[in-house]
């Protein structure tokens, strides 16, 4: 996802990946193991893009998908679902809505089901048949399939609420699939729970507008949000009373954590946390940057205050970034400086033994409660990173961002009017 205030503009697509001189940790296996020549798909689309994300079924012509959404500013917004084998075919809503961020695809279920935000959270419906009479225009699939249709499924809002704030982003809940999270300019997030179409809990999140929200991997009840106030702030649904603040960051030293005692003082204005994702097989980890700035951080919750390691490779304002689904210290990155990076991030690792309907208003707790610690506590110090052990340089300025959960070979890039895929 990009930054809320990111410039969209066509584009061309740029060359594919190649090897850093960089040395890899030797957590993982070392990049010289990969293929060095690497396929590069392309797809134009007829506007900007800025949702993009790919379905997660788990077979591989249903994995091979991606939903892209348009980013138009008179709020005519569009979504268009593409395939790798007729990458320059897919499948094109006609009906008008505003939405500004995608989420991963449900499933769960014998279809997929698609959701967006914008003005309303809405949930979308994709089948292979022709009996939906609210459904967008159709594409017939490859020699042999049905038709697919893309059919608006629910609209989910807050039925007290005179008016309704813009959403900034949202997460789906891999562990209970019937849990969605949402964040508001209005310093809100809410949980939904799809399949009663109901709210689960509204709460008060941040001091100022909530920009992104992510749910911790493998866990219906832990999840974490970022926005204006220069927080990372996380939350546990079984006890709404409190949150933990695990990172601040400050307008004289932005992107790193506040050390001195006038900063945690709240003297400095800080400055805005724009995006954060949490480690897919790891969740004691997540990553985070801030608004106009080249560099990550990556946090350890069980050490808060000061990133456990800081990527500072680009040359541009960093706007997106997706952890590995098969290797827990890989993380992509991209930038406007037209690169998209992978880093070997290298934390050490270590083993051991071992319902709300209201508005909620929070204590913000200094030193987090972590359901996810199994052993030891890494020391607090931070290792920083200049070079990636991947680089890829695309034609433009890079806006998203997606690691295929399902084809974990697969990284999809969107920048300008361009989506292009990466096989590693």
């Amino acid at each position: 996802m990009s930054s809320p205030n990111a410039s969209e503009r066509p584009t061309s697509f740029g060359q594919g990946y190649s090897h850093s001189s960089a040395s890899p940790s030797s957590s993982v296996a070392p990049p010289h193991t990969r293929q060095a020549r690497k396929e590069i798909l392309n797809y134009s689309a007829p506007w900007p893009v800025y949702g993009l994300d790919w379905s997660n079924q788990p077979t591989e012509r249903e994995a091979l998908r991606l939903a892209v959404g348009s980013f138009i500013e008179d709020g005519s917004n569009k979504i268009q679902i593409i395939t790798l084998p007729e990458f320059t075919t897919g499948l094109d809503g006609d009906e008008e809505f505003n939405h500004n961020s995608m989420s991963d695809w449900s499933g769960h279920r014998s279809f997929d089901l698609l959701a967006t935000t914008g003005d309303y959270l809405r949930l979308w419906e994709l089948r292979e048949d022709s009996e939906h009479s609210n459904a967008s225009k159709t594409i017939g699939g490859r020699k042999g399939s049905g038709i697919q249709q893309l059919c608006k499924r629910i609209t989910l809002a807050n039925s007290k609420a005179n008016f309704c704030a813009p959403l900034t982003s949202f997460d789906w809940n891999t562990f209970d699939p019937a849990l969605i999270v949402t964040s508001s300019i209005d310093t809100t997030c809410t949980v939904w729970n799809v399949e009663t179409q109901q709210a689960k809990t509204q709460l008060i999140a941040h001091d100022k507008e909530v920009y992104d929200v992510s749910f911790a991997g493998n866990n219906a009840d832990i999840f974490a949000s970022v926005g204006a106030d220069g927080s990372v702030r996380m939350f546990d649904l079984r006890a709404l009373e409190h949150s933990t603040i695990i990172y601040e960051t400050s307008s004289s030293n932005p992107g790193m954590a506040n050390t001195s005692p006038n900063m945690q003082a709240g003297v400095q204005p800080t400055m805005p946390l724009l995006r954060l994702a949490f480690n897919k097989l790891d969740p004691n980890y997540l990553s985070t940057f801030h608004m106009d700035s080249s560099s990550v951080q990556i946090l350890d919750i069980r050490v808060p205050g000061i990133p456990v390691s800081e990527l500072k490779g680009h040359k541009g304002a960093v706007n997106c970034m997706a952890w590995s689904p098969i290797a827990s210290t890989e993380i992509a990155t991209g930038s406007d400086d037209h690169q998209v990076f992978i880093w070997e991030v290298g934390q050490s690792r270590h083993h051991g033994d071992g319902d709300h309907d209201h508005h909620h208003r929070h204590h913000h707790a200094k030193s987090p409660s972590n359901p996810n610690n199994k052993g030891a506590v890494p020391s607090a110090t931070t290792r920083v990173l200049n070079e990636p052990f991947r680089a890829a340089n695309v034609g433009g300025e890079v806006n998203q961002v997606a690691w295929s959960s399902a084809s974990p070979d697969w990284v999809a890039v969107g920048f300008g009017r361009t989506v292009q895929a990466l096989r590693l």
